[in-house]
């Protein structure tokens, strides 16, 4: 079988790592890839957001199913593409896409199928006024949503007045472009926040994994959101009572309201948790594998990743399940100095060679390029550092052994991934 996976960061090296041990796979192509995806899958000079080129190529070079990691190339309907020129592809269409691609719709949706979720509600540019006077009458902290794509840095949660107000006119004053012709306003949800990751058919929906991970730039949970500092897998806070609890209020009512809907959802679906004292809340969805949970999920996987894509764009997963191996996993990014803001590309990393231990230590490249032998930093997230061990401790102090080893000037990483759960456990001991 050929496959072409669709993206170049670490979230695609991650999945092209898990595909290329496949016995089902004899090609295993990546679009546009990057040089450390090269180890296991051959790149393909084509963007991801370049539809056209991915169906011509996918046609051209006989592909059978096309994987599709980003956003992006779901929202603006690749799947729709690939499947009216006859190639299966893995990921929803460009309608059920809007589970992300637009946070009013995904809100409304929920409310429409009872889905549990934060109470909001949704303003449009011209409403700025209404939108401010909302904000300062709810109070704060109150969370202020870009609706559309934000690569993971249009939600703000606003501490203060002032801090929405800032938010809200940001957004409509263009800082997320058209992403931000609608906010979307709601309550701030108390509780603990995890992600659960389902394998979806249409029909049926099987949970692929937890995690928790780390929004916010620095240590204590400090600084800007980003598009996540660190994570580990699996999330203490989502045990087999509440994943069930989980898919029964959450994910099928998703998938039955997408089918009722006339937009049959296939492909990964993300749902981002607050686990509140009444029990989960829907935050947001996302219509693709998380970044950096992937590179958590994935090296946990034992059943073939291939197998279950295959299931899912046939509509056979109601015959399989999915099998895990005793470990844990945590990963901690490693960002270019400045990010999420403005950040210096360019800079050598040394050490990187050094640092994979198998079934200890795995490195999955975000942002880097390839001059010769030496690696360079050529993103914001730059590569993420994964450590396995049989508990969250092991897998966590293999991970920053490993940054030790790695020279890097320009780059920083929190210090502090996987720090709830291990306090946890240590309450829990005491």
């Amino acid at each position: 079988m050929k496959v072409l996976v669709v993206g170049s960061g670490g979230r695609e090296h991650a999945l092209c790592w898990s595909l290329a041990g496949s016995s089902l796979i004899d090609q295993l192509y990546c679009a546009p890839g990057s040089a450390a995806i090269a180890c296991v899958a051959e790149p393909v000079d084509v963007r991801a957001d370049d539809i056209e080129s991915l169906c011509a190529f996918a046609i051209s070079n006989g592909i059978d199913m096309v994987v599709v990691g980003p956003e992006l190339p779901l929202v603006l309907g690749l799947t729709d593409r690939l499947e009216a020129a006859g190639v299966r592809v893995f990921g929803p269409s460009k309608a059920a896409a809007r589970l992300e691609g637009s946070k009013v719709f995904m809100k409304a949706f929920a409310e429409r199928h009872g889905i549990p979720t934060a109470a909001w509600r949704a303003f449009g540019r011209d409403e700025r006024e209404t939108a401010l006077a909302y904000a300062e009458a709810q109070g704060a902290p109150i969370v202020v949503k870009a609706d559309g794509l934000a690569a993971g840095k249009g939600v703000v949660v606003a501490e203060t007045p002032e801090a929405a107000r800032e938010a809200i006119n940001d957004a409509f004053d263009g800082r997320f472009g058209d992403a931000g012709q609608h906010v979307v306003i709601e309550e701030c949800l108390i509780g603990e926040e995890a992600s659960l990751f389902a394998l979806c058919d249409g029909t049926t929906a099987l949970e692929i994994g937890t995690a928790q991970d780390h929004k916010r730039a620095f240590d204590g949970d400090r600084g800007p959101n980003t598009g996540g500092m660190g994570a580990y897998s699996p999330a203490p806070v989502l045990d087999a009572v509440m994943v069930e609890r989980v898919m029964r209020e959450i994910i099928r009512p998703t998938l039955d309201g997408m089918a009722t809907e006339g937009t049959p959802y296939r492909g990964f679906l993300y749902a981002g948790l607050m686990i509140t004292e009444s029990g989960p809340k829907l935050i947001e969805f996302n219509v693709r594998f998380g970044d950096p949970e992937c590179q958590v999920v994935l090296p946990r996987l034992m059943t073939d990743l291939a197998q279950l894509l295959v299931g899912a764009c046939d509509g056979q997963l109601r015959r399989m399940n999915i099998r895990w191996f005793d470990r844990h996993a945590l990963t901690v990014v490693m960002a270019a100095k400045g990010y999420p803001g403005t950040y210096v590309r360019g800079g050598e990393i040394r050490g990187l060679e050094t640092v994979n231990i198998p079934d200890e230590v795995m490195v999955f490249h975000a942002g880097t390029r390839r001059d010769g032998d030496i690696w360079h930093a050529d993103g914001g997230r730059v590569i993420s550092v994964t450590g396995l061990g049989d508990d969250l401790r092991q897998a966590r102090d293999r991970a920053y052994a490993a940054i030790e080893g790695i020279d890097w000037v320009g780059g920083f990483f929190r210090h502090d991934i996987g720090w709830r759960a291990l306090e946890r456990r240590r309450s829990s001991k005491s």
